[in-house]
């Protein structure tokens, strides 16, 4: 793997997930430094969820290698791979509907040298931060869809991460809740200091968002490079884009 610093980056290193004869990864090599907003964008199917899944434990890769701060963790479990720095969201919202914002939010805790009152108040802190304080004290369950999805990142932000993967975090929201989902994710870089990875089909907030976006198909890397050069290619048009459109 290259980049600016090897002991501030997760990637993969030429990784291969297979299904049965379904490829669902081909020899794909990703890296997201530290501090960095980097947009994983591809068609439906093209592996991007399947890749989250990699470099967080929950898939183990046919071939190749998951890397972080230059030593392989190919292998880990998911709960070893958070501990090492790295946390995800889900694309399905996995909250405890029955218990409070709090609760939820502090479970980001578990398995950490944290006492439970310490862990409520770094929690407590997270949630403010994310700008949910005022229903701190509200049931999982109850909130509006796009609020739900503000906890999934805040229970994730409360492992203290290195790196942050997060899988469609726009998804179900509306245009207003987009917005602001934005601006905590760019506060999330500057804050916490994380390297944060975005799969999303929204076009526009990927567009706006990072500064580098890489484009898979069909689980090969078509593509890499800043959202405007990303747009510009023609190879990106046509397997995603479509060569008439305009972002």
């Amino acid at each position: 793997m290259t980049g600016i610093n090897a002991g501030e980056t997760l990637g993969t290193d030429g990784v291969a997930v297979r299904f049965g004869g379904l490829a669902a990864l081909q020899d794909l090599s990703v890296e997201l430094s530290r501090g960095e907003l980097l947009g994983l964008i591809g068609p439906n199917g093209a592996g991007k969820s399947t890749l989250i899944n990699v470099l967080s434990g929950f898939q183990q890769p046919s071939e190749g290698q998951v890397v972080l701060a230059g030593q392989t963790i190919t292998g880990r479990r998911p709960h070893q791979i958070s501990r090492l720095g790295v946390a995800r969201t889900f694309q399905a919202v996995r909250l405890f509907p029955q218990l409070s914002v709090l609760e939820n939010v502090a479970a980001g805790f578990t398995g950490r040298p944290v006492r439970r009152r310490a862990a409520r108040i770094k929690a407590r802190e997270i949630i403010d931060w994310i700008g949910l304080g005022e229903k701190t004290d509200m049931l999982a369950g109850t909130l509006p869809y796009g609020d739900e999805r503000r906890v999934g990142i805040a229970r994730a932000l409360a492992t203290t991460p290195d790196f942050l993967l997060l899988d469609e975090p726009a998804a179900g929201t509306n245009e207003a809740e987009i917005e602001g989902l934005m601006k905590a994710i760019a506060r999330i870089r500057d804050d916490f200091g994380c390297g944060v990875l975005v799969v999303e089909h929204n076009m526009g907030l990927i567009m706006q968002l990072c500064e580098r976006v890489h484009v898979i198909d069909h689980g090969r890397t078509i593509a890499i490079g800043t959202p405007a050069s990303v747009q510009r290619d023609p190879e990106v048009r046509r397997a995603y884009l479509g060569d008439e459109e305009e972002i």
